[in-house]
């Protein structure tokens, strides 16, 4: 299992952008990228399958772990938005947010942050 490292695309204000794909992902990496709090990601789905996300939250809440957030990006439909990101919940101790995916046919993500 390895770790992917995304850069986030910079949104302007009063701009548009073309995001950027990340393709030929693995359900056996997991992917990570700097949060700010105002990061998004941009999926979208064009196997026959769903696909499930699980965005890791690697904080506590009196001694009690929190739950991973989980969601799905529909088969043959358009971007989903995930997130932005709580840093307080979902940041890692290095300020990371990581993500990993099962059913990645046809999957592809961009990682924005908005201005």
């Amino acid at each position: 299992m390895a770790t992917v490292r995304w850069t986030p695309q910079n949104a302007a204000s009063g701009s548009d952008i073309t995001p950027t794909r990340n393709g030929s992902l693995s359900t056996s990496d997991s992917y990570t990228f700097a949060n700010d709090g105002k990061v998004i990601l941009l999926a979208e789905k064009t196997g026959a399958t769903d696909c499930t996300y699980t965005v890791t939250t690697p904080k506590t809440l009196g001694g009690l772990a929190l739950a991973d957030q989980t969601g799905t990006v529909a088969a043959t439909t358009g971007d989903k938005v995930i997130g932005p990101f709580e840093p307080s919940t979902h940041n890692d101790s290095a300020g990371d947010v990581t993500v990993s995916f099962s059913n990645i046919t046809g999957l592809t993500v961009a990682v924005v942050r908005l201005p």
